[in-house]
């Protein structure tokens, strides 16, 4: 990751058509599936987490491969 700004202004949502897409800060503009889009707001409520310094707990933290790390990112 080249850009290291901190963006504080938050994304934008919307669905259609069984697409769901997420327009951001740099022209963040993303199609994804649901079930793309469902993960990914769990690896972010995850890292938001983190991030404000809140215990996540152990059942939201496991996945279905035992990671208690959090969701794994992915490209």
């Amino acid at each position: 990751m080249a850009d290291k700004k901190i963006h504080e202004e938050p994304s934008k949502v919307t669905a259609e058509e069984g697409v769901v897409t997420v327009k951001g800060p740099d022209a963040v503009d993303v199609r994804m599936s649901p079930e793309a889009a469902s993960e990914t707001s769990e690896r972010l409520l995850f890292g938001a987490m983190q991030a404000l310094g809140n215990k996540v707990p152990e059942a939201d933290a496991d996945n279905d491969e035992g990671q208690s790390e959090g969701p794994e990112a992915t490209d």
